[in-house]
């Protein structure tokens, strides 16, 4: 079972400009083009950086309130942007995650976010929610926690011309996990070579 909790956080927004889009087909690139969008590209690193580093620092502020509660941030994730921002907080722990566990975090974690103004334009929609029964293998540790469990992998790189793989995590051991894929077979690969894993939930 999923919980969450969501909260809408409104103030007045910041203005944005957009520059006149040229309303001419062309086989050349102008100068002009291409330094618009030069400019852009650029903006968009920016954007996405300040994303992650607000994303960090939403981090940091969970962990210091969940921590103090025995709660667990499995992972902070912040999309989209102006005025249509979303805070996304999943938390966890040994006996599980309650509403009020949710409602705790969302209280205050979203008042320390509101009084530091963390969020730029003060505008957006913060949800606390479980991880769900497929959590996220997101940490070394989370190998190890979950020994035991299935598991769905997603490799970065081919391992014996297979990127997808699902088995029984057997832990981790100096930075290579370790799937059984079936009784007596097993696989290892690099923890970095793990583009995505979560755990498979079975019915």
């Amino acid at each position: 079972m999923l919980l969450a909790v969501i909260k809408g956080r409104a103030f007045p927004p910041p203005n944005f400009s957009f520059p006149n889009r040229p309303n001419t087909v062309q086989y050349s690139l102008s100068d002009e083009f291409c330094e618009w969008a030069k400019a852009h590209f650029f903006v968009g690193i920016r954007f996405f950086a300040m994303k992650e580093g607000i994303a960090s620092k939403i981090e940091e502020i969970a962990q210091r309130v969940a921590g103090s509660e025995g709660i667990e941030v499995v992972e902070v994730e912040v999309k989209g942007g102006g005025m249509h921002r979303f805070v996304r907080i999943s938390i966890d722990k040994p006996e599980g995650v309650t509403h009020g566990d949710c409602e705790l975090i969302s209280q205050q974690v979203g008042t320390i976010l509101d009084v530091e103004d963390v969020v730029p334009g003060g505008r957006y929609t913060l949800e606390v929610s479980s991880p769900g029964v497929e959590r996220k293998l997101l940490k070394p540790q989370d190998y190890q926690r979950f020994q035991g469990k299935k598991a769905k992998i997603t490799l970065r790189d081919p391992l014996e011309g297979r990127r997808n793989w699902e088995g029984t995590l057997a832990g981790i051991e100096n930075g290579e996990v370790l799937v059984e894929t079936a009784p007596g077979q097993s696989i290892r690969f690099p923890l970095d070579n793990v583009q995505k894993a979560n755990l498979k939930f079975e019915w």
